[in-house]
């Protein structure tokens, strides 16, 4: 009830000791609050916080415009949603070195258990588009040093994502993840691997652990989480995933009630009162203040 029970550094823990486990770690991305608890449930790792959903959802295109204070305040209302370990987007850290240690303080005080930093200029692009540019490797570094000297909890992750594959090729990516790791990244995530043969080259280059982006329309390939596993990442993640589902089933929806004038042929398709109810744990907050939340939790499947 209105916060998770788990302390933001209990997550931490328990991300690090994911990410060291030999077991692929799967994070669907967060499309709002309400799906952190879905995801926990279902048994998945851990959340998500995109960075593409997250300007989305403000109705702009991802290419860093979004503020640090919008991002953390998404971080903070995701991460006490659920019980599971949060890894969220910082895009560019939000400027150079000194942005990169607040924004550092700013996520880490939202209680995610994870961040990551990329290496694209500003204003930075989709990672899975053509024309990206990314910044020197000295910026990189500084970016990754600046981050990790920032961090108060030493089991904050700090990832960093490098796009210079989709730029210079695959031996750049190379380069610039060894360089990464040496900076202090925790893990590192190459952004537009094409094939899982790509994907086993960064972990041969590294000894940390590696994310795989597993985004649809993009320069990756939809692999399994076992193939992906099979070639030693440790992490998966679905960014944008929930938001297409959920966006492509409004789509349909709203056509069904401008064509009918009614959603009646939509409601089997629906998520129901009593589960909406269960995922916001309304009996819980019964049993706390019956003064306040008075009224019959619906249980059944059609309410």
């Amino acid at each position: 009830m209105l916060s998770s029970s788990v302390t933001p550094n209990e997550k931490r823990k328990a991300f690090r000791a994911g990410l060291a486990s030999g077991r692929i770690q799967r994070f669907p991305g967060t499309f709002t609050p309400l799906t952190a608890p879905l995801i926990q449930q279902l048994g998945f790792e851990g959340a998500y916080i995109s960075g593409a959903v997250m300007s989305a959802e403000l109705g702009l295109p991802d290419i860093g415009l979004t503020t640090l204070t919008e991002v953390a305040e998404r971080g903070r209302q995701i991460s006490r949603m659920t019980d599971l370990p949060t890894l969220i987007d910082a895009d560019t850290g939000f400027g150079e070195a000194m942005n990169v240690a607040r924004a550092v303080h700013e996520l880490e005080d939202a209680g995610v258990a994870g961040l990551h930093l990329e290496d694209q200029v500003n204003p930075k692009r989709c990672g899975h588009l053509d024309g990206k540019e990314v910044v020197s490797l000295d910026q990189a570094v500084q970016r990754i040093a600046a981050a990790v000297s920032a961090r108060r909890d030493r089991d904050l992750v700090i990832m960093a994502r490098t796009d210079i594959r989709g730029v210079e090729g695959l031996g750049a990516a190379k380069d610039r993840a060894k360089a990464l790791e040496a900076a202090g990244a925790d893990a590192i995530f190459p952004e537009a691997m094409a094939t899982l043969e790509e994907f086993a080259a960064i972990r041969e280059a590294v000894d940390v652990p590696i994310l795989a982006n597993m985004t649809e329309f993009g320069k990756s390939a939809l692999f399994t989480h076992r193939q992906l596993e099979d070639v030693g990442v440790n992490i998966a993640i679905h960014p944008v995933s929930l938001l297409r589902i959920a966006m492509g089933a409004i789509e349909r929806e709203l056509g069904l009630l401008k064509e009918t004038g009614t959603l009646d042929g939509a409601v089997e398709r629906m998520q129901t009162r009593a589960r909406l109810y269960e995922l916001n744990d309304y009996a819980a907050y019964n049993a706390f203040d019956e003064g306040v939340f008075n009224f019959d939790v619906p249980t059944g499947a059609s309410e």
